[in-house]
């Protein structure tokens, strides 16, 4: 079913047009690479036919990295840079291992002609996947290039050696360092090209017409209107109805017409006001479900309530958002011949090349997908819509077509962090330990599902429901929204024992990191003079969690100012092993927990009728500068443990940390997510 819109916003302006991108990879960009680049592909191509599954490091040297003849080494990997810094880690990496400054590195990515399949960029992989595929890669090179110093390109036609030695950690030279982040200054200045300013030659704009509303189907529409207009290009492939021309006003100005002449047939859909409910009604449980519930457990959970000395029950909410990246999808898709070349802005280069494979039913190796550094992900862009919808456009034209989503478009027809009902109950024992654990998750996902703390008696369920809307990945998928609930009520439960919240998780909590963690940010924050030390208006609050194989524990301290909440201090302790880029590290660290302000306080899709009632940046409020605390940051440097990806982790605690502030400060007692005060 193709991808439907609401009521469209019109452009503001016209995006400045850069001149033509070339693709081709010569000499003067590539430091004399052309002998390589014809031995890469084939290379890549004995690579991908060893059956490495789309995500194993290559095999063949020859397919990782190059050698030119100015000394400059390219590195080529299938991973994504959206701002968090994947091209200088992994610079870093290579520089590493070869001995060699890293100004001497180029790294390719993303582009599935050229770089083998290192997987998507999600799930932070990069960090204990591709960085360590890449150092052997680098290691084994340099072997080579210390046994002949005039090793040309057919030196690297070997197996990648599956015990080739890296460098220890405490030998790392440029590892281990704040390396300033690979063309920065590109993006400073405004002269690094996103997929939304690639034009190429006798490019037109395209435009696509949506629904009114989710779940409405097109009856009819009429063409003519639009295709009067000079210079304009409609098509209609099903319900796919768009048009090309050469400037992004004329095309919207012919959408506008086939638009009026639109006729639609719309089924009900639920609110956003009885979300909750329909999530609970329409959950797949018992031999009959289509999808069958995750269970796990040990021993007898009922058993062990009966007989515990306290018992305490609740149940939490947690609402779609948004990922608002600040570039929406965009793609320019052109066609020569019967192959296919599109520049799009996704994390998935090599699943979209199959989805655009598919689509037009063309061999693989027909179709060439290439990512320049785009303009944020947070694991919104794992799909190729925008790309498919600019090749159909451009097949029909038989010109290259560019197609950018509007801030509507993307806001309506992206998916969206899935919502999640979260029922659970615990007893504990006369001392005030974990006697029994039982865990309902209602769609949220099951990313952070298994809790940390020991109960000898659990169950924990995830339920598969009827989802309103389209939902996917999110920064740190559903980790959020189950450490949410947990964090939430595990402070309940140590309400319910009489105990300091932070006392409490510790007497429950075997996991030696978490623990590190968690006495890291509390001895900081100074966290038990200041719970005891209550306010009226200002409370503090503390959570923590793992996931992804990393560490985090976040205190915050808020104040109620009218009902509103206003986040005064943050200060959160992190573990990912082994640091390999420290300035990286904390920018990551940094922004996740200014994102988990955005969906702990004020993000939240609201739908009506099939309709966003808050699908525009003047009406959903993501964290602004304004917003931002005192922030202090405690990273815990593992050299003795392998690295940890660090893109996603850090927020999980960040939402349960300011609801339970919200109620040290007397608030009332926090069960949604965003927090709603005095609920």
């Amino acid at each position: 079913m193709p991808l439907r819109n609401d009521a469209l916003e019109p452009d503001r302006y016209e995006l400045r047009e850069p001149q033509p991108y070339s693709f081709a990879l010569d000499r003067r960009e590539f430091g004399g690479l052309t002998a390589g680049l014809l031995l890469f592909t084939t290379s890549a191509a004995d690579a991908l036919a060893q059956g490495r599954g789309g995500t194993a490091a290559p095999a063949m040297l020859s397919a990782r990295l190059h050698i030119g003849d100015d000394g400059v080494i390219t590195v080529f990997s299938s991973k994504v840079e959206v701002g968090q810094g994947s091209r200088t880690q992994l610079t870093q990496a290579a520089a590493e291992e070869l001995g060699i400054p890293a100004s001497r590195i180029r790294m390719v990515l993303a582009d599935t002609q050229l770089t083998p399949d290192d997987g998507g960029t999600a799930g932070s992989r990069t960090t204990p996947s591709t960085v360590p595929a890449i150092r052997k890669a680098a290691a084994a090179a340099r072997k080579i290039l210390e046994s002949k110093p005039g090793a040309r390109a057919q030196d690297l036609q070997s197996l990648i050696p599956s015990d080739v030695l890296v460098r220890r950690v405490q030998d790392w030279q440029v590892l281990g360092t704040s390396l300033a982040k690979v063309d920065g200054k590109a993006i400073v200045n405004g002269s690094h090209r996103y997929p939304s300013d690639i034009v190429r030659p006798g490019m037109l704009y395209g435009k696509v017409l949506r629904a009114p509303a989710y779940n409405a189907t097109l009856t009819s529409v009429d063409l003519d209107p639009a295709r009067k207009i000079a210079r304009v290009i409609a098509v209609r492939d099903g319900e796919f109805v768009a048009c090309a021309a050469p400037t992004s006003h004329e095309a919207r100005k012919a959408l506008d017409a086939i638009a009026a002449t639109a006729q639609w047939k719309q089924l009900p859909h639920p609110s956003s006001k009885t979300l909750f409910r329909h999530l609970k009604q329409t959950a797949e449980s018992g031999p009959d479900a289509k999808r069958r519930p995750m269970i796990r457990g040990k021993g007898s959970v009922n058993e062990a309530m009966a007989s515990s000395s306290t018992k305490h029950s609740a149940s939490y909410e947690v609402a779609y958002i948004q990922h608002v990246p600040m570039e929406p999808r965009a793609a320019v898709a052109e066609w020569t011949g019967d192959s296919l070349t599109v520049w799009t802005g996704t994390q998935m280069p090599h699943r979209v090349r199959q989805q655009l494979a598919e689509t037009f039913h063309l061999p693989a190796d027909k179709v060439r997908v290439i990512v320049p550094d785009t303009g944020g992900g947070f694991g919104g862009k794992h799909t190729g819509e925008v790309a498919i919808e600019a090749a159909r456009l451009a097949k029909e034209a038989g010109k290259p077509v560019s197609l950018r989503w509007t801030r509507a478009e993307e806001f309506t027809w992206a998916y969206f962090r899935p919502a999640g009902l979260f029922e659970i109950q615990a007893g504990l024992d006369a001392n005030g330990r974990l006697t029994a654990w039982d865990y309902t998750n209602y769609n949220a996902g099951t990313a952070g599902l298994d809790s940390p703390y020991t109960a000898p008696h659990s169950r924990t369920r995830f339920l598969y429901t009827d989802s309103p809307l389209r939902e996917g990945s999110y920064r740190g998928i559903a980790a959020t929204a189950n450490h949410f609930a947990r964090e939430l009520f595990m402070d309940e439960l140590a309400a319910a024992a009489h105990a300091d919240p932070l006392a409490f998780r510790l007497a429950n909590l075997e996991d030696a990191r978490l623990r590190a963690v968690l006495e890291a940010a509390a001895n900081r924050f100074q966290w038990t003079s200041r719970w005891k030390k209550r306010s009226s208006a200002i409370g503090v609050g503390i959570a923590c969690g793992t996931e992804k194989g990393s560490y985090a524990a976040t205190c915050v301290e808020v104040e109620l100012v009218q009902g509103q909440v206003r986040v005064r201090e943050i200060c959160h302790a992190y573990e990912c092993g082994a640091i390999q880029n420290p300035a990286n590290l904390r920018s990551q660290v940094e922004g996740s927990l200014i994102m988990g302000l955005g969906g702990a306080l004020t993000e939240e899709i609201q739908f009506e009728n099939g309709k966003l009632l808050n699908g525009r940046m003047a009406q959903y409020r993501v964290p602004r500068m304004s917003d931002v605390p005192r922030m202090e940051l405690v990273l815990l440097d593992r050299k003795d443990l392998p690295s940890a990806g660090a893109g996603e982790t850090p927020i999980i605690a960040v939402a349960p940390a300011i609801a339970a502030a919200v109620h040290h400060a007397g608030g009332g007692r926090v069960r949604s997510m965003p927090v709603k005060v005095g609920l």
